[in-house]
C-alpha cells in the first residue's frame, strides 16, 4: 500500500536509502555484527535502529568510547562494507516506497540522501535496478554534519535547484525525520521492518 503524502504540492522527492528505498537494514545489522565481532564490540539491535541515519564512522567512534575499545575506524568500516556487499544480493526494495518512485519518476526530480558511503548506496540501488532513477546522490563524505543536522537534505535541494519547502523527504529513522524537519521539509515516515512484516521474527 502506498504511503500517504503530506498535504501540499512538491517539486522534488528526497529519499533516504537504507530502510527507505532498500529493505537493507537487517542486512546492514548482520554486516555490523560480523565486523564488530572481530574486536569483541557489542552493538545491540535496538541501539542499531536508534542510531539509524548516522554515518558508520561516527557509530564506530561512539562504540569505542562507550566500550573502552580502540577499533580502527577506517578498517572496521571497510570490513563492515565488505560484509554488506557479500550480503547485498538478498536485498529487496521497500514496496511502499517503490510505488512512489515508480509513480512519480519522470514527473519530479529525485535525490538519494544517505549516511552511507556512495559505494554502498550505488551498490544497493544497482542491486534493485533503480540507480538510473535518481538525479542526485548525497552520501557520507559529501557533507560535514550528519543527520539529524539538516545539511545533507539542504545540499540535495540545492543540487536539484528546488526550495527546501517544496521538497518531501522519505525517511525511516528518527535522526532522518529530525533532519528533514530542521531543513523545513515535509516528510513521510517509512515504517521499520517489524511493522511492515509483523509475521517475521527477528533473526538477531
Amino acid at each position: 500500500m502506498m504511503l500517504p503524502l503530506p498535504e501540499g504540492e512538491f517539486d522534488a522527492y528526497l529519499f533516504d536509502c537504507d530502510g527507505t528505498i532498500a529493505d537493507s537494514m537487517p542486512i546492514h545489522y548482520l554486516a555490523w555484527q560480523r565486523a564488530l565481532s572481530e574486536y569483541g564490540a557489542k552493538f545491540g539491535e535496538e541501539l542499531f535502529y536508534a542510531w539509524g541515519g548516522r554515518t558508520p564512522a561516527s557509530v564506530i567512534v561512539d562504540l569505542n568510547e562507550q566500550q573502552g575499545l580502540a577499533m580502527p575506524v577506517d578498517l572496521v568500516n571497510e570490513r563492515r562494507e565488505q560484509f554488506f556487499q557479500e550480503l547485498l544480493p538478498d536485498v529487496q526494495a521497500v514496496p511502499e516506497v517503490l510505488e512512489h518512485i515508480l509513480s512519480a519518476y519522470g514527473k519530479l526530480p529525485f535525490a538519494v540522501v544517505s549516511g552511507s558511503s556512495r559505494e554502498s548506496v550505488t551498490a544497493s540501488l544497482n542491486a534493485l535496478g533503480l540507480l538510473d532513477r535518481f538525479d542526485v546522490m548525497v552520501c557520507a563524505g559529501d557533507y560535514l554534519n550528519g543527520k539529524p543536522d539538516p545539511e545533507c537534505f539542504l545540499a540535495a535541494a540545492a543540487l536539484l535547484g528546488v526550495a527546501p519547502e517544496r521538497c518531501v523527504v522519505f525517511e525511516d529513522t528518527d535522526f532522518g525525520m529530525r533532519a528533514a524537519a530542521a531543513a523545513g521539509m515535509a516528510a513521510v515516515r517509512v515504517p521499520p521492518p517489524w511493522q511492515r512484516h509483523p509475521s517475521e521474527v527477528s533473526s538477531a
